[in-house]
């Protein structure tokens, strides 16, 4: 979440003219995040989060919105779209396409303990089950054609040893997307960017998960893998904090055993994960966009994530009773 683009007190008015919110109170930039304009929005009738997409196309716009309307329709604490008098969930502001969402209760957290990683690993595999029949059919925009496509620019910028694990990864991750285990593997449409600070906690309750805008078509796999990546890590160093891990994965577990194929294809998941963002924090630090109100993210980071990844990668054991 960011600000590209400027939104006035008077054209939000007008805006909000075909809503049945009452009175705009106040309005303010969302500075966190690196895709969208985002502004939280006090109303007479409440607290709302408004969005302006960026990048994403109008057309694909009804997918994220329907996701998070199915969702939330299925008791899964996440943003649900407000619809305006006409009944639409999809507008239009200064120029780009705009919706607005419920605001959750509850704040981020940096430094997540066991617990923490419990509730979230429970509430994932809730929201694998039940976007299971969610007909929305768009691929994950930042999947592997988009990383085929990244890699080529952000190349440059590397010193040669880490073009070398780019380019030896991505090959990789291409035999592997191109194998019959990978087919195999379940899918729906998931979150793809479940880190701490796209979930919220209300103290100890977990208040809701939100920014769906990098949802999309995928493995439930790789969903849990970008959430491992990011709840359960050491920091400094990339690797696993082991308690956090275990605590994530049983509670996952409780609801949802991993098959077979998905337990041998764990290793090369969490590394996929981890080149993922790896190759979109390279790309917006080195070929960023203008913004108002913006914070790279340090690429070095997932770098460490991915080199602990490719050195070792815990095994993802059966349960007690698959």
């Amino acid at each position: 979440m960011a600000v590209f683009t400027p939104v006035t007190r008077p054209e939000l008015e007008r805006w909000l003219a075909g809503y049945d919110l009452g009175a705009l109170i106040a309005h303010e930039g969302i500075a966190s995040g690196i895709e969208n304009s985002n502004f939280f929005v006090d109303t007479e009738r409440g607290r709302f989060v408004l969005t302006l997409f960026e990048r994403l196309e109008a057309s694909q716009l009804p997918f994220y919105l329907g996701l998070m309307r199915h969702l939330a329709g299925r008791g899964v604490p996440c943003p649900d779209p407000v619809p305006d008098r006409a009944g639409t969930l999809l507008g239009e502001l200064a120029g780009k396409p705009a919706a607005l969402v419920s605001r959750l209760r509850g704040t981020a957290l940096t430094a997540p303990a066991g617990t923490h990683c419990a509730r979230l690993g429970e509430l994932l595999a809730r929201m694998h089950l039940a976007a299971a029949d969610y007909p929305g059919t768009l691929p994950n925009l930042r999947g592997l054609p988009w990383w085929a496509e990244t890699a080529p620019k952000v190349a440059p910028f590397l010193a040669p040893a880490l073009r070398d694990v780019l380019a030896d990864e991505l090959a990789a991750q291409q035999r592997f997307a191109e194998s019959a285990q990978y087919r195999s593997l379940p899918r729906s449409a998931v979150h793809a960017d479940l880190f701490r600070d796209n979930v919220l906690f209300d103290g100890d309750a977990l208040g809701g998960v939100i920014d769906f805008y990098f949802a999309g078509v995928d493995t439930w796999l790789f969903d849990l893998a970008v959430t491992c990546n990011d709840w359960c890590i050491d920091d400094a160093t990339g690797e696993f904090d082991e308690p956090r891990l275990a605590a994530m994965l049983r509670a996952y577990r409780e609801v949802r055993e991993p098959d077979a194929a998905e337990r041998a294809a764990w290793p090369l998941m969490l590394r996929a994960a981890a080149l993922r963002f790896w190759l979109s924090r390279l790309f917006d630090l080195h070929l960023p966009r203008p913004a108002q109100m913006v914070t790279p993210k340090d690429p070095a980071h997932f770098e460490r994530v991915l080199l602990a990844r490719r050195r070792a990668a815990p095994a993802l054991a059966p349960g007690p009773e698959s």
